[in-house]
């Protein structure tokens, strides 16, 4: 739905699921599973089937650690011992999980592999002369809400410890099971649901006024804070690098025409943006902090020949001062401020099992007369991601404090509905800014 975003194409998924079907079964059953084959096997007919591809991350991992994990294939070049691969699933109801991992040992090989949930862990012996591996451990689910699954690398005879692609569980614990379980949009689910902020801004509205603190903690690598975002702009924040952050201000081009930088701010660079739409980019490489609050000015105006400018300003508590940041010429349209919203996504697939959190102050509507208006209504909703259930780690609305919220990854089982509005308290605090002499 954004536009900037760092995201690789999708890749095929045929060879997963042919892989699939051939791999091995390495298991971890319950005394009862082992004395009750047959039994046991017509519950694993039925397990609830959990591809690494689209619901598996390295968490912890060496400098120079070689894994990683394909939307198409789940675990690739496993071999390292000190990297753990975490997948996650939620539960509905408390129970027993049973695990059973399904991979390979290389040829002639045996690995040894330690499996943990709960903080339970157990070790399976792999090797390629059987295709399943059983162990009496069993994980006991005390509650509802996400579960994390750890595999780990122990010991190994071969190049790699073999492969990995999907958990399979089954037990009490697993009706209602909830995880990412459409391969065609692996890649979005292991990036997370974004979460969204719709205000309605009066007619005529020429200025938005917003107020951003994202909390310590809380900005992690790839996080986006969209604050000002509108029918044919947005602006916002980003963690880009662990050394890098930018301030975003993005304009796409009209259906027919293009989109033309007038002017930008000192150190601001500019280029054209693709993938979701095109259009025309400028940002500012700012080490914006945790913890502090930032202040965002957007600006629709039409110029009277059947076009729009758009302008974007950003105010930085460090140095006291608005920054310019740049005016761009949109063709083909005529119109002011529309469909106002805000967003928190996650842009980097690997970081999904991280959190993003972001509290949005005070919101204001500048009418082309100068008429400044307090907006304290929101839309709050989710993308596909959450809507259809492929991870329910999405929440927004009200903090204690009164503030908008947005809250989206780490695999937290406080969930707040998609689709509904809220309401926060008027603070009748004109922001202190002249718009006639923003730079």
């Amino acid at each position: 739905m954004h536009a900037f975003r760092f995201h690789r194409p999708l890749k095929h998924l045929a060879l997963s699921l042919a892989l699939s079907g051939s791999l091995g079964l390495l298991s971890l059953m319950s005394v009862s599973d082992a004395l009750a084959a047959p039994a046991a096997t017509a519950v694993k007919a039925a397990a609830p089937v959990v591809a690494l591809s689209g619901n598996a991350f390295i968490t912890q991992a060496g400098a120079d650690a070689p894994e990683w994990i394909d939307d198409a294939q789940g675990l690739m070049d496993w071999s390292d011992p000190k990297t753990v691969i975490s997948t996650y699933v939620r539960v509905a109801q408390a129970g027993r999980f049973n695990i059973t991992l399904r991979g390979s040992a290389p040829p002639g090989s045996l690995s040894d592999v330690k499996v943990t949930a709960l903080g339970k862990s157990f070790t399976v012996r792999m090797n390629s002369g059987a295709n399943q591996f059983s162990s009496l451990a069993t994980v006991d689910v005390t509650a509802p809400g996400y579960v994390r699954i750890d595999v780990q690398g122990v010991n190994r005879t071969g190049p790699q410890f073999g492969t990995l692609t999907d958990i399979a569980l089954n037990g009490t614990a697993t009706p209602g099971l909830i995880f990412a379980n459409d391969p065609s949009n692996f890649y979005w689910s292991r990036r997370g649901p974004s979460v969204h902020l719709g205000f309605n801004v009066p007619a005529n509205t020429e200025y938005f006024y917003s107020e951003l603190t994202v909390p310590q903690g809380e900005d992690a690598l790839g996080s986006y804070f969209m604050s000002n975002g509108n029918s044919e702009s947005y602006m916002g924040i980003q963690v880009v690098a662990p050394d890098e952050r930018w301030v975003l201000f993005s304009v796409w081009d009209p259906a027919t025409g293009a989109t033309r930088l007038v002017s930008k701010g000192p150190d601001v660079i500019v280029n054209n943006f693709g993938g979701e739409g095109t259009g025309g980019q400028s940002h500012l490489v700012y080490p914006w902090v945790a913890g502090n609050t930032y202040k965002f000015i957007t600006r629709v105006r039409p110029d009277g020949l059947g076009a729009t400018n758009y302008s974007a300003w950003f105010f930085a508590p460090e140095d006291g001062r608005w920054h310019f940041i740049a005016t761009w010429h949109r063709e083909n349209t005529t119109t002011w401020m529309k469909g106002v919203y805000s967003f928190v996504e996650n842009f980097n697939v690997d970081k999904g099992y991280l959190g993003h959190r972001a509290l949005f102050g005070q919101q204001w509507a500048v009418s082309s007369s100068g008429v400044w208006t307090e907006v304290n209504k929101a839309w709050y909703d989710t993308d596909p991601t959450g809507d259809n259930k492929q991870r329910m780690d999405f929440a927004g609305g009200l903090d204690a404090g009164g503030q908008f919220f947005l809250r989206m990854g780490g695999f937290f089982n406080e969930t707040v509905p998609s689709h509904q509005n809220f309401i926060r308290p008027l603070t009748g605090r004109k922001p202190a800014v002249d718009l006639n002499t923003l730079p």
